[in-house]
């Protein structure tokens, strides 16, 4: 009934959006590189913000065509590795014959696409050769490929951590720190081969117990039940994924941005400004956030209840009570694999302590193999995009990679 409702009223807006589209076009044309009139940019201002009034379902290009190495300009190619119906394990692959450190991206399937961690994979490429989950949306994949819980995701990571092989390292951002913690303790416990050289684990939610946040309260506040019954909903028959019961991408969208509404608000108003004022270049450095930011991917139905239960309501794995497939998770089998954790100071989503806490629960690993870093200054997406990821956090995960190698 949810998503139901949902796409008639898309259905319904999707004329004026294109009308919109197709009047901010043809007045920009008519400009023909003048600034025009104040009335004439309002125009544009005023269809442009029309015609981008809705949402994406699409995940966005990378469009990482080519990186420097030192002095020189190499080709990026993007190459698929490994598929399921559920994810990819996409590599950022170089025309170089240099030999640098394989890092898996962990990306969070919580609503956006891995694309949200473009600028993550920018900083790390010049030094890395990076690969990255790029998890399918929920509502394409077909019912016949069965579910996706949460022991399926980190079949997958150790999946993708077998093709890759032995030497890699990985790198989780946000939601997926428990999955990849899990993942890597079951191959400690395994000695197998591919267990990863570093894993870091940056603002994920480790031990929601610690400095719960609003969205640690909400996701402890109702029991599991509720959240099947009021925020799970199916595709709608015209989709890949029909009938597929999913957590929709609009939904996760609703609630991330309802925590800082007047933020975003403030966004667009200022992004009409800036057309107004015939501030192009500006305007567009808003236009690409948001575009980034409004394409939103269905989660699995099971995973999203799996997580919610899981990590936010009964803390199986600071616990010590995690099952997989049958196996218990026991982070200190954990002894080859040094630990690097990063917060940041206004994290308002995964709190400071939250992901530190992964250090106690990773006891076997010698003090020297332990680092815990917590930027001053940022915010949850400040932890792995904007200026403070570039020049203060990454040099500290690069440096534990070189020194894991």
């Amino acid at each position: 009934m949810l998503y139901a409702a949902y796409q008639t009223q898309a259905d319904a807006m999707y004329p004026l959006r294109e009308i919109a589209r197709w009047l901010s076009a043809r007045l920009n044309e008519a400009r023909d590189g003048s600034d025009g009139s104040s009335l004439v940019r309002a125009l544009v201002a005023v269809w442009t913000l029309l015609g981008r009034a809705g949402l994406s379902h699409r995940r966005p290009a990378f469009g990482i065509a080519s990186v420097r190495l030192g002095d020189r300009t190499v080709v990026v190619h993007e190459e698929s590795e490994d598929a399921t119906p559920f994810a990819t394990l996409l590599h950022f692959r170089k025309e170089t014959r240099d030999e640098q450190p394989p890092v898996l991206l962990v990306a969070p399937l919580s609503g956006h696409f891995a694309t949200l961690l473009r600028g993550t994979v920018e900083t790390l490429l010049p030094d890395h050769d990076v690969y990255i989950t790029d998890w399918q949306n929920a509502r394409d994949v077909s019912l016949a490929h069965g579910s996706f819980g949460f022991a399926d995701y980190v079949a997958h990571l150790i999946r993708f951590l077998e093709v890759i092989g032995p030497g890699a390292h990985v790198v989780a951002v946000c939601q997926p720190c428990v999955q990849v913690l899990a993942a890597v303790a079951i191959m400690a416990e395994g000695a197998h081969p591919a267990q990863p050289r570093s894993m870091t684990l940056m603002a994920g939610p480790i031990d929601t117990r610690v400095s719960p946040t609003r969205v640690n309260e909400l996701a402890a506040s109702r029991p599991i039940e509720w959240f099947e019954r009021n925020v799970i909903s199916s595709v709608p028959p015209r989709y890949a994924g029909a009938f597929r019961r999913v957590y929709p991408g609009f939904v996760q969208l609703v609630a991330f941005m309802s925590m800082n509404l007047e933020r975003h608000i403030k966004a667009f108003v200022d992004m009409f400004d800036d057309l107004a004022k015939g501030d192009v270049e500006k305007a567009r450095v808003t236009e690409a956030f948001y575009d980034e930011y409004l394409a939103v991917s269905d989660l699995p139905a099971e995973f999203y209840l799996d997580t919610v239960r899981i990590a936010f309501q009964e803390h199986l794995l600071p616990c010590g009570r995690l099952d997989c497939n049958g196996q218990r998770v026991d982070p200190r089998a954990i002894r080859q694999t040094a630990l690097l954790t990063v917060e940041g100071e206004r994290d308002d989503i995964c709190a400071v302590g939250q992901t530190a806490a992964a250090h106690e629960l990773c006891a076997g690993l010698k003090p020297y193999m332990k680092r815990h870093h917590m930027q001053a200054g940022v915010g949850h997406y400040g932890v792995f995009s904007g200026k403070r990821w570039t020049t203060q956090i990454y040099p500290v995960v690069r440096n534990v990679i070189l020194a894991n190698r």
